[in-house]
């Protein structure tokens, strides 16, 4: 009797899993109300959706084409992402959302939210605040059939871990052939530099995140083919942070790429002014492990 409560025990904690979207679906999620049909090639959905990426593995399942896009987004726009309610969110930690036009290969921020990401401020609790992110798509955004959003987090509180969703989507009424934004920042990863736990600390790994280089993506069939620069980065490693993490001071509080200048922490996220992260000299990054 005492096995089969514990086997139950396990059943209903990996289906409880961690955080994961739920609108724009994720490439193979079985959780979503309107999700896209599978590709050729592939048998089924990932039943594991919420849990985090290998360490050793690749950062998405698979790069073969999705045969439709999840939603439409127009550049302009505010755009919402929302998560499946019930997972673990583990104190918050670092999230972002990433644009790619390579299916992962390069990818740009539009939006982050560092520190406490799905809560209100400073929690050491599984219990997410928030499950829904609101921001705006920059103008200059290219249209494309074939988008890719990228959710990434590094939690707060527990093992360390990477966690990472993708949607294709289709984004509309781009005014611009190419978007210059911050790189998308990976750790807990193999071969990237390790955020250790936060113990209280939410500035922990912050560095990785204000560091990170510029790039600028292009859509297909747009001029400039890919990503655009100056410096290319090692194979080895995109982000390019200190060799040891500074050991910060004091907590800062929460805030998310729209309001670095004024920091705030809101129980209900709102739309907000754009912050596109435009540089002078944007650098480029190698292609990703997304395969």
């Amino acid at each position: 009797m005492l096995f089969k409560v514990a086997i139950l025990a396990a059943l209903i904690n990996s289906v409880a899993g961690h955080m994961a979207m739920s609108e724009p679906c994720p490439r193979f999620s079985p959780n979503c109300a309107n999700k896209p049909p599978l590709p050729a090639g592939v048998s089924d959905y990932d039943y594991s959706i919420k849990s985090p990426v290998p360490y050793d593995g690749p950062l998405m399942k698979s790069d073969i084409p999705w045969p439709e896009s999840a939603t439409t987004w127009t550049a302009g726009q505010p755009a919402t992402v929302k998560f499946q309610p019930g997972g673990a969110a583990h104190g918050g930690g670092h999230c972002q959302f990433s644009i790619s036009y390579d299916n992962g290969k390069t990818a740009a921020v539009v939006h982050e939210v560092l520190q406490h990401c799905f809560f209100s401020g400073a929690s050491g609790g599984n219990g997410a605040d928030i499950f829904e992110y609101t921001f705006p798509l920059p103008a200059t955004m290219p249209s494309s059939d074939n988008a890719l959003l990228i959710w990434t987090w590094v939690n707060a509180v527990g093992n360390r871990e990477f966690y990472a969703n993708s949607a294709t989507l289709k984004i509309v009424g781009g005014s611009g052939n190419s978007y210059t934004g911050k790189q998308m920042t990976i750790a807990n990863h193999a071969g990237y530099e390790t955020i250790p736990e936060f113990s209280g600390n939410y500035a922990t790994g912050m560095q990785l995140y204000t560091n990170a280089p510029n790039i600028t993506i292009t859509a297909p069939g747009s001029s400039g083919a890919g990503y655009t620069g100056e410096h290319v980065a090692s194979a080895s490693t995109i982000v390019e942070p200190p060799s040891a993490p500074a050991a910060p001071t004091s907590s800062a509080p929460a805030y998310d790429s729209a309001t670095l200048a004024s920091p705030t922490a809101s129980a209900t996220p709102v739309p907000v002014a754009p912050v596109y992260h435009a540089r002078v000299a944007p650098i480029p990054a190698p292609p990703s492990k997304c395969a």
